[in-house]
């Protein structure tokens, strides 16, 4: 006796085997996306933060904005009060795989601002001004505290670290103008005088860190 396969039986087994093969065979590396990690870091002004993070290799953006309030009182007006609860912030993308957030913490207490300033950094004052970590796992959490521990006990600074080490609740971008400033602006009095130091010992101390386009 003959046996009869309805063509249509055939199709639908032809098209579950591929579906199979197709789920089993890996995705090529050009078409898997880098896993990017951000971090979310305050001390003093983020115009000139913001500069200092964006001048690493391996740090694919920069944001400056707000954390530490609510999303409703996230206006530089209302942040400049002192009153919100806000930091000034910025938020760092980057790829673990080229730079680790422990090297973003080296620049961050060596270079970006001074850790022992409570409230305020170089000439600007306020809450909105404070030096702190907003982490946004656990892992961050302990590796922040175990980096100003390191710091503490290797008495790095002559004063007390103020550094607050935080759960983000959330971060809010700053408006439009803030973005990039000190690229933008390079010769704003503000950043000539108090930031561009900053940048001079960020290429001093750290050139293996920093993309081409900044060395």
């Amino acid at each position: 006796m003959q046996t009869y396969v309805r063509p249509r039986f055939l199709a639908l087994f032809a098209a579950l085997l591929l579906s199979v093969v197709n789920a089993a065979a890996p995705v090529p590396a050009a078409a898997q996306k880098p896993a990017l990690s951000t971090a979310v870091l305050a001390g003093g002004c983020f115009w000139g933060m913001s500069e200092i993070f964006e001048s690493l290799d391996g740090v694919t953006n920069v944001v400056s904005g707000f954390a530490g309030g609510d999303s409703n009182t996230a206006e530089y007006e209302m942040v400049s009060t002192g009153t919100t609860g806000h930091a000034e912030s910025v938020q760092i993308t980057f790829d673990p795989k080229r730079i680790s957030y422990e090297q973003l913490l080296d620049v961050y207490f060596t270079v970006a601002h001074d850790p022992t300033q409570l409230n305020r950094q170089g000439p600007d004052q306020g809450t909105q001004y404070r030096s702190s970590i907003f982490y946004s796992d656990a892992t961050q959490q302990q590796e922040a505290l175990a980096y100003i521990h390191k710091l503490t006990v290797a008495k790095t600074f002559s004063s007390p670290i103020v550094t607050e080490v935080v759960p983000l609740r959330g971060f809010y971008p700053a408006e439009e103008y803030h973005q990039h400033f000190a690229r933008l602006h390079p010769d704003y009095p503000y950043i000539k005088y108090v930031d561009a130091p900053k940048m001079d010992q960020l290429k001093k101390l750290f050139p293996q860190l920093l993309a081409k386009s900044a060395a």
